[in-house]
């Protein structure tokens, strides 16, 4: 099946989703995950009508940013080394694994002045020892912290569910994100917004937007594996 009518069937899915939900599909945002595919397979994606691509390597992110450029968002979307953030500030838009402190003062320090980077903290709602992401009874606290940081704005928060076959038991883990973000929105802190929810992948994405996801990270069922 091509690219462009994988895109189809998942804008056809999300539209179901939002109608069971009461939610408006165009508050719903694809993110590509392209780091199983080539140039090529992520360019018939942005063709297709996505805007957002997501990586979780730095290399091959790169070179699709040299050849699709940026008109499209990137994403950051893997685990991200504090000694790796200078190679790749340049070419993202997000971040979605901020975690820890010394990360945040990292990208604080690489962003050029002027120049916000727009990050989610990662939340590991499940506990998951295999799972990055701050503990939720953290998450106000840390997010208080990086007020320090004037080139961070938390813009959301996001979580890895487990793979399950079994996606209805991730439900409970989709809603605690979307309050823990309720929480930290309420405090109406300046530098962190915390409008958005970056949950829900290929297998889960549909429970997802029923609880509250804003951005949806999409890989095999849209733009397949290839590496």
């Amino acid at each position: 099946m091509s690219v462009k009518q994988n895109v189809k069937n998942v804008q056809a899915s999300i539209s179901e989703a939002c109608q069971r939900s009461n939610r408006n599909p165009e508050d719903i945002k694809i993110i590509a995950v392209t780091k199983y595919v080539s140039i090529e397979t992520a360019n018939e994606a942005v063709i297709a009508g996505i805007k957002h691509l997501g990586e979780n390597r730095i290399e091959e992110g790169l070179d699709k940013w040299n050849a699709i450029g940026d008109n499209v968002g990137w994403h950051f979307i893997g685990n991200l080394q504090s000694k790796k953030v200078k190679k790749m500030i340049h070419a993202f838009d997000y971040i979605h694994s901020l975690d820890r402190l010394s990360l945040a003062k990292e990208i604080d320090h690489r962003m050029r002045e002027g120049r916000k980077m727009k990050c989610f903290v990662q939340v590991n709602v499940t506990g998951e020892e295999s799972k990055s992401g701050i503990a939720p009874n953290e998450v106000t606290s840390f997010i208080e912290e990086l007020k320090k940081f004037d080139s961070i704005e938390v813009v959301g928060l996001m979580t890895m569910a487990p793979y399950v076959e079994d996606t209805e038991s991730l439900r409970p883990a989709f809603k605690k994100l979307r309050q823990l973000k309720e929480e930290v929105k309420e405090k109406k802190w300046l530098h962190a917004p915390c409008q958005e929810l970056s949950m829900g992948m290929s297998n889960d994405y549909e429970i997802a937007i029923e609880e509250g996801a804003t951005f949806i990270r999409v890989g095999s069922s849209l733009v397949g594996k290839e590496n």
